[in-house]
Formats: C-alpha cells, structure tokens, sequence
C-alpha cells in the first residue's frame, strides 16, 4: 500500500515469481536453504537485488528495514508478528492498544 499499487503485480503465479526475483533478487541455497529441492522449484533467471527502498521510496528508513524483514526468502530468518509490531517503524503508535 505504500506504493499505492501491487508491490509484486502479476497475473500468474510465474508472472508473481518473476516480479518478487527481480525485486529481492533470485534466492540461492545461502539465502534460503533447500529452496533448490522444492517440488516446483525451477531453474529462474538469476537476478541480483536492487535497492528495496528504491521501490518503496515513500516508507524511509525504518519502513525500509522492517519490509526487508517481512520478504525474507527463508520462513525461519523473517520477522515475527510479535518483533515487527516493536519495530522502529511503529515507534510513534501507541501500543497500549495492542
């Protein structure tokens, strides 16, 4: 929603994957271990990261890191519900409602 459009627009699930790559960057084995052995994992174009704050330019920083956090590749290296929410990026909300 910061963009105010999709963040990775698609009209298929290959389309989806294309556009994710080429905005995180293809994962590797280092990244994302195992990712090589899932049942429909193909061989994708390899694409390097550009700068994610390049994408969402609107978020600063913080908001920055916090959605690098959420889009890490491997589920046990990405951001829990619980961190996110005492994440820099939600320091001016008060969380007393939470």
């Amino acid at each position: 929603m910061a963009r105010k459009q999709a963040l990775f627009p698609g009209d298929s699930e290959f389309q989806q994957l294309l556009h994710i790559f080429r905005l995180l960057g293809t994962p590797t084995e280092k990244e994302w271990p195992g990712v090589s052995s899932l049942r429909d994992w193909h061989a994708y174009p390899q694409w390097e990261p550009p700068s994610l704050a390049r994408a969402v330019p609107y978020l600063g920083l913080d908001g920055v890191d916090l959605l690098s956090k959420m889009l890490k590749y491997d589920p046990v290296e990405r951001i829990s519900a619980k961190a996110a929410i005492n994440h820099p990026y939600f320091d001016s909300l008060d969380k007393s409602q939470f």
